[in-house]
């Protein structure tokens, strides 16, 4: 018998995952949580065999529960199961242990695949996904960057962001140019939604 842990913030989506696995009596849901200290307390507890987590907590992003959940347990098998589809979304989830990553949406029968690679300890990514990391930029955007970046998206213009980061407008401009051209856009609104679209920024 396999304990997985069900891990989202909408408990419809939490009964229709558990009632998914229900189908095959190998599958049993030891528990749910719905935010990343609970899920954090429940594996802690209930240390299952799988945990099935989305990315999109009310109390942070995915990725810190995959972190906290493998300091408790470096061999903790978590399988991602979210609506995020962006490169660095995918990129992050791997980098902090996850083991497997899929969109939500996906077929019983992948879910089933996917749980059970992941439960043997291999990784399992959908071709989609693998495309995906494939096509990554390898330009990444630095930490001051990353804060303009986040601002634009915020709506913030070069003059707020200025006041904010405690820099001149100019050296702003200057981020904004690097940002675009590593982002291969032409202007800020075509940045926010590559920012969106890869996961370099949620709303």
């Amino acid at each position: 018998m396999t304990n997985v842990l069900i891990v989202d913030d909408h408990p419809i989506t939490r009964t229709g995952l558990g009632a998914v696995l229900q189908t095959q009596p190998s599958y049993h849901v030891c528990g749910e949580a719905g935010t990343v200290q609970e899920a954090v307390a429940q594996f802690d507890r209930l240390r299952p065999d799988v945990t099935l987590l989305d990315l999109n907590l009310p109390d942070g992003y995915g990725v810190d529960a995959i972190r906290k959940i493998r300091r408790i347990d470096p061999d903790a098998k978590i399988l991602v199961i979210t609506t995020y589809e962006g490169d660095e979304d995918i990129h992050q989830a791997l980098q902090a242990g996850a083991k497997g990553y899929l969109v939500k949406g996906a077929s019983h029968e992948t879910i089933f695949r996917a749980l059970h690679r992941v439960e043997q300890g291999a990784v399992f990514l959908p071709q989609p996904a693998n495309n995906t990391l494939r096509n990554r930029s390898s330009e990444n955007l630095t930490p001051r960057e990353r804060q303009v970046l986040s601002l634009i998206v915020a709506g913030k213009s070069n003059r707020e962001i200025g006041e904010l980061l405690n820099i001149k407008e100019v050296s702003v401009k200057a981020h904004v140019t690097i940002i675009l051209s590593r982002l291969q856009v032409s202007d800020r609104t075509q940045a926010v939604v590559a920012a969106l679209k890869r996961g370099l920024e949620h709303l």
